[in-house]
């Protein structure tokens, strides 16, 4: 947690402004989006190469938008946020769609990027070593993958593998940094809203824990 604070701590400089150059084609394939822009900061995140694998499309961005207002709209600063702070949104954050049947996140890869789930289903399985998947969840609107390795850059617990077409809003390390230079007000929302989640889910995990505890 101390790690994700401490990115928000630090001289603020002012917003250069949006930058167009990286406008989503929700028409083309993922890879275009990126090749359209080689110098965008967002082409030095692993999800740039996992996006390439599983086939990512770009999402219409206001669709995007609007699905995760739906999904985060009730939290307390997310709520707080004006029109104009929706739109900055836009600049920083990618919207995309991913077909059925695809590894969004492998186990024990080491990874910078965090995806919110605006539609559809993902299984949360951790592999073990036979190959067999033990199923630890399934992630629905609202919910995010990968946010542990987001903060601290440590390897992916568990794989994450879409069950339907899901709608996917991309958080990366970079985009973090970025936001905590450029508009932390923004930044510490989406932060905000992201840890609370992965308290709830630690508070459910070790209630689980704790009712196996006690039942063996």
């Amino acid at each position: 947690m101390k790690r994700f604070l401490d990115r928000f701590v630090g001289t603020h400089r002012p917003a250069t402004g949006p930058d167009t150059s990286g406008d989503a084609d929700d028409e083309g394939f993922f890879a275009t989006q990126f090749m359209e822009r080689p110098e965008d900061f967002r082409t030095t995140s692993a999800w740039h190469a996992r996006a390439l694998v599983v086939g990512a499309h770009a999402l219409d961005p206001e669709l995007g938008l609007q699905f995760l207002l739906k999904a985060w709209g009730n939290d307390a600063l997310m709520a707080s946020l004006s029109a104009e702070d929706h739109r900055k949104i836009l600049q920083h954050v990618d919207f995309v769609t991913v077909p059925p049947g695809r590894e969004l996140i492998a186990q024990d890869e080491k990874g910078d990027y965090a995806l919110i789930v605006l539609e559809g289903l993902v299984a949360v399985d951790r592999v073990q070593p036979t190959g067999a998947r033990a199923r630890l969840a399934e992630a629905r609107e609202g919910d995010v993958l990968g946010e542990m390795s987001l903060l601290d850059a440590g390897a992916r617990f568990a794989s994450c593998l879409t069950l339907s077409r899901v709608s996917l809003a991309v958080l990366t390390a970079s985009t973090i940094d970025e936001l905590a230079i450029d508009d932390p007000r923004l930044g510490m929302a989406l932060m905000t809203s992201l840890a609370r989640r992965l308290s709830l889910r630690m508070r459910q995990l070790s209630a689980r824990l704790g009712a196996l505890l006690t039942a063996g």
